[in-house]
């Protein structure tokens, strides 16, 4: 799996403290804290920036840079502050998050992407907003987002879709539909595409104890569909084990083999079964009733883990 990490993100009150007192030292530690934990690249999510984004991004790209040799993704709107990043890119080939199918930015930001010489992360996302329905999505990809590439000869190896995860706390219609759409874009184009989600959000709005639980369990099911690359916490060690499970087809424990049978399900389009799960025990009766949710079975409630099992 390639981890982005999410961790520089401005919705982080530390994140916020440490960018308005400019606290390069802050940041480098958590780049290093990330990579060392196994990010593959880093998503600097830094928020518009309007009035200073075009001072800001480069600042970040040479305290990021001093400390390690991973890509960054600069994830904004902000596509002059972006420009401005990437001018100050010396290492990795860099990523820019995102474009989406509406005119105006699929106009301008695959050819800021092909002049910089980036990846260029794509959202299955419209003028009207993003599609419930999987086949929906794919032909956005389709229709829009990879004959846009092709256009401005932007190399398929450099285009990412993002599919789009959305949270299971008012969008839990969408959660299966993202599942079949993964699986379908892997083959909707030779060759295909790289394929990446934003897997935190599943999780948002969700009470903070329950978020990595529904986060790892979503990520084994699209791990079933063939999903390798998602932006996520490198630091949530629970995430990484159900990673390197699923990965070495680890077996060698109960919730390994649980895990596994969900991912084999998935992957073979059957839906798993409340036998596949010894009920009596709590850890695997909580997992049932989070892919119960994850695939809109049961209606999701903040306290749905204590609420009765369903048959």
């Amino acid at each position: 799996m390639y981890i982005i990490g999410e961790n520089i993100h401005i919705i982080s009150p530390h994140v916020k403290t440490a960018l308005e007192e400019k606290d390069a030292r802050f940041f480098q530690e958590l780049a290093i804290k990330q990579v060392e934990a196994g990010a593959q690249a880093l998503d600097i999510n830094l928020g518009p920036r309007k009035k200073d984004g075009e001072e800001v991004f480069p600042w970040m790209v040479g305290v990021i840079e001093q400390v390690v040799d991973v890509p960054i993704s600069f994830d904004s709107t902000n596509i002059l502050g972006i420009e401005a990043g990437l001018k100050k890119i010396n290492k990795s080939q860099p990523i820019i998050n995102s474009t989406s199918a509406e005119e105006e930015r699929l106009e301008k930001v695959p050819l800021v992407a092909k002049k910089y010489n980036a990846r260029l992360i794509a959202l299955t996302m419209g003028k009207s907003g993003i599609p419930v329905g999987a086949d929906e999505r794919v032909n956005i990809a389709l229709e829009k987002l990879i004959p846009r590439a092709l256009e401005v000869d932007l190399p398929m190896s450099d285009l990412i879709i993002d599919p789009l995860v959305l949270t299971v706390s008012g969008c839990q219609e969408y959660c299966p539909e993202l599942i079949q759409a993964i699986r379908t874009l892997q083959f909707a184009w030779d060759p295909s595409p790289a394929i990446s989600v934003g897997l935190s959000n599943v999780s948002n709005a969700v009470p903070r104890e329950n978020r990595p639980l529904i986060n790892r369990i979503y990520c084994a099911l699209l791990m079933g569909v063939g999903l390798k690359m998602m932006i996520a916490d490198p630091l949530d060690e629970d995430l990484k084990e159900t990673i390197r499970i699923l990965e070495a087809r680890d077996e060698s424990t109960a919730l390994g083999r649980l895990y596994l049978n969900l991912r084999d399900r998935t992957a073979a389009a059957e839906e798993p079964r409340a036998e596949d799960f010894d009920l009596a025990d709590a850890q695997q009766a909580a997992i049932w009733k989070t892919v119960q949710i994850l695939l809109n079975k049961v209606i999701y409630a903040d306290s749905y883990l204590e609420q009765e099992m369903a048959s």
